[in-house]
């Protein structure tokens, strides 16, 4: 319903634009709206050429792009696809690494494609700059589109039907965004993403890339965009964040387009699926499970009918080489399956379901060191004095370990996994680690290791020198780096593909212990669930820390929660402690 305050300022508005009006005004709005009809955007930036139609009325609060196609540096990725993105739907966008999922994102924030002028759109890229504006400072000035949509009204105003319920809508979002409630929903939003109070009035510049990150976060969800276009929201989150991210987007009413490699994230937000796959967009209705089990059952059906329809053909090509030149009663039967046969053809013929080709990981299994394998025996540690993380610990791991660490970002969890590798000292008590015990520790750090120059396999030479070409090359491949990617230079590769040259570094090793720390960032959904196929197959001990819950529940017996200086086993699975933390958050139905 419209305020009477709205209909008020409505009015007042159109009185006054009135007197505006002319035939400039007049002529200047019908060439918008020309543009705007016309619907076709062609743009090149960056090597990046995007081409579409806009099918529906420029005012439609709904997208829908024909013959759409994007090209990167050259390569098709979308070719004479359609994107039909409806208000009040959450669609997550699917694909294996490389397919263009980020490219597409970025071609909508940037308006290459024939987006309608008044749908302002937020595209979360990067962290927000350091400076001296304290984190909710930062969040409360993202009032660009407040003054986007005055002026809209301004203009719309003059127009000669007054901007009719256009205009009531933006004069509600006004209302919504008034100022006095401002920083109390900037602050509700910040504490959602784990900022206390302390932490809200700390000067941007204080904080790490990560926690800038989750500000520019904050200044999305704050801003309440028309259309929000999310890329792995949650890589920079905790378990705790994560679960209230994901309420709160139940709630967006508008547009939402989000790549996330999280199913269990994916399946809590989204209404709809995008699939990215052979240079064309499916649409699914459904969360994740479900697009896995309709996707299923269409390819199923899909098989089945190409299966028929080559059996027809295969026998009615037989029939015609058998009987095309035999009695004339043969001869018209087999003229007769000719045609049918193009009939067929020409109708087009079902397509063979091609399978997304997922790379395996596989790690070496190393036998077995009899426990006690690495021991914490009254351990305390503290950074300083005054900054103490752990008191008196006493646990231990062994190699049919497999625990997952949760707790708050700044609870402890690295300072943990540091204190096993040996990196950390303890302050008191000590740690206990075998003789022959050979740990390996997975993080985004690791990154900064690699020689960009040098191609994976050089790197690995490099690293291991000694060994056999042949040998390196079977390491990096068995975690699916294959072919040119091998001998091409590491600054060329994808993210996702320099993770699988860590893993393949460490792999090398023959670790009784991997420690992993946010393993799946950079990783797509396939790869995920292969890196939990081998860890579930690999006979050593493993200690995770990751945001990704889905993958906590397939490879975790254990879960360990960091906090209040001690470290506790959690009495459930890692679904039980998630309902916790919606417990704890007030978010529980």
């Amino acid at each position: 319903m419209v305020s009477d305050a709205s209909k008020k300022k409505a009015a007042q508005k159109k009185a006054a634009a009135a007197a505006k009006r002319g035939e400039v005004a007049a002529l200047e709005a019908q060439k918008a709206a020309d543009k705007l009809a016309n619907g076709v955007g062609e743009i090149q930036i960056f090597d990046r050429t995007c081409t579409g139609v806009l099918c529906l009325h420029p005012l439609s609060r709904d997208i829908r792009i024909k013959s759409l196609s994007v090209t990167f540096h050259g390569h098709d990725l979308i070719v004479d696809s359609e994107l039909e993105l409806n208000y009040g739907r959450s669609y997550g966008l699917l694909g294996l690494n490389g397919c263009g999922k980020s490219t597409l994102l970025t071609a909508i924030g940037c308006r290459e494609l024939p987006i309608p002028g008044h749908m302002d759109i937020y595209h979360l890229t990067r962290e927000i700059e350091a400076s001296d504006m304290s984190a909710l400072e930062a969040v409360i000035s993202c009032d660009e589109e407040r003054l986007r949509l005055e002026k809209e009204a301004e203009v719309l105003a003059a127009q000669e039907d007054g901007g009719g319920e256009t205009l009531e809508r933006i004069y509600e979002r006004l209302e919504a965004m008034d100022a006095a409630t401002a920083e109390k929903r900037a602050a509700e939003i910040l504490y959602g993403l784990g900022f206390n109070k302390q932490m809200q009035v700390k000067k941007t510049r204080d904080f790490s890339g990560g926690w800038r990150m989750r500000i520019a976060l904050a200044q999305a969800l704050f801003m309440n965009p028309t259309i929000l276009l999310l890329d792995e929201p949650t890589n920079h989150l905790d378990l705790e964040a994560c679960v209230w991210l994901e309420e709160n987007l139940k709630k967006f009413d508008r547009i939402l387009v989000v790549v996330s490699h999280s199913q269990d994230f994916l399946n809590g937000v989204c209404t709809n699926i995008i699939h990215m796959q052979n240079k064309k967009l499916k649409f699914y209705t459904g969360n994740f499970d479900q697009y896995v089990q309709t996707r299923a059952e269409l390819e199923e059906n899909q098989m089945k009918q190409y299966r028929w329809e080559q059996d027809q053909i295969a026998s009615m090509k037989e029939y015609i080489a058998r009987f095309g030149h035999g009695s004339a009663k043969l001869a018209r039967q087999a003229q007769s399956k000719e045609k049918t046969l193009a009939k067929m053809e020409r109708g087009g013929l079902t397509e063979k379901v091609v399978k997304d080709k997922v790379l395996v990981f596989r790690f070496v299994d190393v036998g077995k060191l009899p426990p006690p394998v690495l021991q914490f025996v009254d351990m305390s540690f503290g950074y300083t004095p005054d900054n103490i993380i752990y008191k008196n610990l006493d646990f231990g791991v062994d190699l049919d370990s497999r625990v997952a660490l949760v707790g708050p970002n700044g609870a402890g969890k690295n300072t943990l996994l540091k204190l096993m590798t040996g990196d950390l000292v303890p302050t008191d008590g000590m740690a206990r680690r075998h003789n022959h015990l050979r740990i390996a520790q997975f993080h985004q750090h690791l990154a900064e290791k690699l020689d960009m120059d040098l191609s994976a396999l050089l790197f690995m030479i490099k690293e291991y020198p000694g060994n056999e070409e042949e040998r390196m090359r079977a390491a990096i491949g068995k975690f699916g780096l294959l072919g040119k990617a091998q001998v091409m230079p590491i600054k060329s590769l994808s993210d996702g593909q320099r993770s699988r040259v860590i893993f393949a570094w460490l792999a090398w090793r023959q670790p009784h212990m991997l420690l992993l720390d946010e393993p799946t960032n950079h990783l797509d959904i396939e790869t995920i669930d292969s890196l939990a196929e081998a860890l579930n197959e690999w006979d050593g001990g493993l200690v995770l820390v990751s945001h990704d819950f889905r993958l906590i529940n397939q490879v975790a017996h254990e879960i360990w929660v960091c906090a209040d200086q001690t470290v506790t086993k959690w009495d459930g699975d890692i679904m039980d402690f998630k309902e916790h933390l919606r417990a704890k958050a007030g978010l529980s139905d």
